[in-house]
């Protein structure tokens, strides 16, 4: 059978799929005419008649659906002992550009690689961009297949070539998409390429490209990510006058960042860009600030959001208030703490766990065992146990108080509740005993410890306890 009646039978079944809807798929019957079984010598002879000339006929015939395309070209590849030649570029490129035409991008991604990635057959971009304009007509699909093919090297990590791309599509008329854009500068963002990233965005500006205020955030996220808080603010600055107006998640990128390494007098400068445009605070914004300032001390500032939160009437979690507790406890400034606690319960925000440790700890420290017993008697009447670091913190409090009895009384009524005291919570009370001279309650605390088979070497000499 020759090329031409090989044509005219993928005609006559298109004819009748399209009469008879019950006929069978043409994919069935090119299979059929291309892969019968090893006795049927029609489809070998069939195959082996094919040139390059007929296989692009055969590819480019409109008659044939693009799914059934594909498949026939694939089985030509994978059956290449049954062809004289070697499909040609042109042939690959006629498939891919009719499978981008129906959508079918995973099919055209994958034969795409084949010409233009894979090492053994692999074109220059230039080769590809002239063979296209000769077989693709329609324009749409040829901007469809640049953006792809943009799209699909900086998956690849093929930076330098989609740089080559964009410029071949802006000297050549073709319309680049902005998302394509977008997408390559977040490749190059999670390759850390921040220079090319730069180079890429000068790229799309210089092209006249309308960049979106998206791209505009993937390189401020960059810059500043890297320390390059002014220059983030800087290139915002820039956009604003060229009307690209930054979002909240702009703003929130450069506030993060300045929360972050502490850098408020960038802040400042970003705040007042920020009431200039118009943008307002979101809850993500309110967290990034009080987490920089109380991070830092600024606690009166950390407040001061909090307070504004709850006058716009955002959701103010325990977190918020319990970084700025912890804050207060770090530097010893118990009484705000407590202060703020209370402010807590005073706006039905209810204090977790975290909140009573951070109060508990930080209470212990300064040797106020009393207020801090009140604190756990509290949390407990909430329904939260007390877990092993409080514990241990509060029976340390009393030790270094000399309060050796209520440390005891605090493990006993623990073990009353099932909780086993750790080895180093009994051997604080230990150590205390034996400053005490309280040698028969040291030696009960050491039997404990013994039949649990801690390591006592380092406590005390035995005889010490014998005598």
């Amino acid at each position: 059978m020759s090329i031409q009646n090989l044509l005219k039978t993928l005609k006559t079944v298109k004819g009748n799929r399209q009469s008879n809807p019950s006929s069978k798929p043409i994919l069935e019957i090119i299979s059929t005419i291309l892969a019968p079984a090893p006795s049927d010598s029609v489809a070998t002879s069939l195959i082996s008649q094919l040139n390059p000339h007929g296989l692009r006929s055969i590819l480019s015939d409109p008659n044939l659906g693009s799914s059934e395309c594909f498949h026939f070209f694939d089985f030509v590849l994978k059956n290449q002992s049954l062809v004289s030649f070697k499909p040609d570029l042109q042939a690959h490129l006629t498939v891919i550009c009719r499978l981008l035409k129906e959508r079918m991008f995973s099919d055209a991604e994958r034969l795409l690689k084949t010409v233009s990635i894979d090492s053994n057959c692999c074109y220059p971009f230039a080769v590809i961009a002239s063979t296209v304009e000769n077989c693709c007509r329609e324009r749409k699909v040829k901007v469809k297949f640049f953006n792809f093919m943009m799209a699909m090297y900086s998956n690849n990590g093929f930076f330098d070539s989609v740089s080559e791309i964009f410029s071949y599509m802006k000297n050549n008329g073709i319309k680049i998409d902005e998302k394509t854009c977008t997408v390559h500068l977040l490749a190059l963002k999670g390759s850390d390429q921040i220079h090319l990233a730069s180079n890429f965005f000068n790229l799309m500006l210089e092209s006249g490209l309308d960049v979106s205020v998206y791209s505009l955030t993937v390189v401020v996220d960059i810059l500043c990510g890297n320390g390059e808080l002014k220059r983030g603010r800087e290139l915002v600055e820039e956009m604003l006058g060229r009307g690209i107006k930054p979002n909240i998640i702009t703003f929130n990128v450069m506030v993060s960042a300045c929360a972050k390494r502490w850098n408020f007098e960038e802040l400042d400068l970003i705040l007042i860009l920020m009431e200039k445009v118009g943008v307002r605070f979101d809850t993500n914004t309110y967290k990034l600030l009080i987490d920089g300032f109380s991070s830092s001390g600024r606690n009166e500032k950390a407040e001061k959001m909090v307070r504004k939160m709850h006058e716009e009437g955002f959701k103010v979690d325990s977190h918020l208030y319990n970084l700025i507790v912890r804050s207060y406890c770090k530097t010893g400034t118990i009484q705000s703490a407590c202060s703020l606690f209370d402010e807590m319960n005073e706006r039905n925000v209810a204090p977790n766990s975290d909140t009573y440790w951070v109060l508990i700890d930080g209470l212990c420290k300064i040797g106020d065992m009393g207020l801090a017993m009140e604190y756990a008697n509290r949390m407990q009447s909430k329904g939260i146990e007390m877990d092993d670091p409080m514990f241990t913190t509060l029976v340390d409090g009393f030790c270094n108080k000399g309060m050796v009895n209520e440390a005891m009384e605090l493990q006993v009524m623990m073990a009353n509740d099932g909780y086993q005291a750790n080895q180093s919570v009994c051997e604080n009370i230990f150590v205390e005993l034996c400053k005490l001279n309280r040698i028969e309650e040291a030696k009960m605390l050491l039997n404990i410890l013994a039949k649990r088979g801690a390591d006592l070497s380092r406590l005390v000499p035995a005889t010490s306890i014998d005598s």
